[in-house]
C-alpha cells in the first residue's frame, strides 16, 4: 500500500467537511452581513445613520449631511468539534461512513454559526405583539408595520426566521399558503426550507431561542442589521494516535456575530403550549 494513502484520506476528508458545511451547515449565515478573513480577535461593522437633503442658495455651499457613523465591534471566538475514527473500523465499514462523520462535524459547526447569529437577533428589543399567543396574522401585520415605520428597505433583503410550530401556524394562514393569494409558484408545500412572502424570505429553523415563558423568539430582520465575522473558515485537522490505533478528527473555526442595528430587527414572541 502506498505510504501516501493517509494523506489522500486526509485531503478528501477535509474537502468533505468543508463541502458539508457549505451545503447544510448553516441556514442563517447567508441572510446577514458577513465578513471573512478577519485578522485579530475582533472586527468592526459600521452602522450608518440617515442623511437629510436640503436646499441651497444659488452659488451657495452644498449642505453637508454629517451622517452619523457608529463602529460596532464583533468579537471572534474559536469553536471545535472532534471525533475518533478507528483504523480497523475504517477498513471494515462502507466508505459512506466517513461521510457521516464528516457531515456530523460540519453540521455541528454550522449549528454554532446559527447560534451566534440567533444570539445577535435575540438582542433586539423591538417586540411585535404579545408572548401569550402564537404567530397570528395580526402579529405578522404588526411586525410588518413596524418594519415600514422604521424605514427598513424593502429591497429583497428582508428575512424572517421562525420555529417549526410557527411555520405550521403560517400554513394555516390563507394569505401565506393558499394559491389564490400567492400563486401556485409560491406555495410553501413545494419547499419547506424557505418561502417568499410580503417581500421577505421566510425560513423555518429549529434552533430559535425558547424563553422562560415558553415563547419562541422569531425574528424579522434586514440583512444589514446583523453582522457575522469569520477569522477562520471551517478547518479540519486529522492526527494519527498510535496508542489508540485511531485518527482524531478535529474540526474548528473562528467566528462571531453581533447586532448592528436594532431598528432593523423586529422580534415576534410566539407562545408554545
Amino acid at each position: 500500500m502506498s505510504v501516501t494513502i493517509d494523506q489522500s484520506f486526509i485531503r478528501q476528508f477535509e474537502a468533505e467537511v468543508h463541502e458539508a458545511y457549505q451545503r447544510m451547515g448553516s441556514k442563517l449565515r447567508q441572510t446577514v452581513r458577513s465578513k471573512s478573513n478577519v485578522r485579530g480577535m475582533s472586527t468592526t461593522f459600521q452602522r450608518v445613520g440617515q442623511g437629510q437633503a436640503s436646499t441651497k442658495s444659488r452659488h451657495g455651499l452644498v449642505p453637508v449631511m454629517s451622517i452619523d457613523h457608529t463602529a460596532i465591534e464583533c468579537i471572534l471566538t474559536d469553536y471545535y468539534a472532534g471525533d475518533w475514527i478507528d483504523k480497523l473500523d475504517e477498513m471494515k465499514i462502507n466508505i459512506d461512513e466517513r461521510h457521516v462523520i464528516a457531515n456530523a462535524g460540519a453540521y455541528a459547526l454550522g449549528r454554532k454559526t446559527d447560534e451566534l447569529v440567533i444570539a445577535g437577533l435575540d438582542a433586539s428589543t423591538n417586540h411585535a405583539g404579545l408572548d401569550t399567543d402564537g404567530l397570528t396574522k395580526d402579529k405578522i401585520l404588526t411586525a410588518f408595520e413596524m418594519m415600514g415605520a422604521a424605514d427598513i428597505p424593502d429591497d429583497g433583503q428582508r428575512f424572517a426566521a421562525v420555529g417549526w410550530k410557527q411555520w405550521a401556524e403560517l400554513l394555516a394562514i390563507p394569505e401565506f399558503a393558499n394559491a389564490e393569494y400567492v400563486g401556485p409558484d409560491a406555495l410553501p408545500w413545494r419547499d419547506t426550507q424557505a418561502k417568499r412572502w410580503l417581500g421577505t424570505t421566510w425560513i423555518p429553523h429549529s434552533g430559535l431561542t425558547l424563553s422562560g415563558t415558553n415563547a419562541r423568539l422569531c425574528h424579522w430582520y434586514h440583512r444589514t442589521a446583523i453582522g457575522h465575522a469569520s477569522g477562520e473558515e471551517v478547518q479540519t485537522d486529522i492526527t494519527w494516535h498510535g496508542d489508540r490505533a485511531a485518527y482524531f478528527v478535529a474540526n474548528m473555526m473562528s467566528q462571531g456575530a453581533v447586532l448592528i442595528d436594532g431598528a432593523g430587527v423586529v422580534t415576534m414572541r410566539c407562545f408554545e403550549g
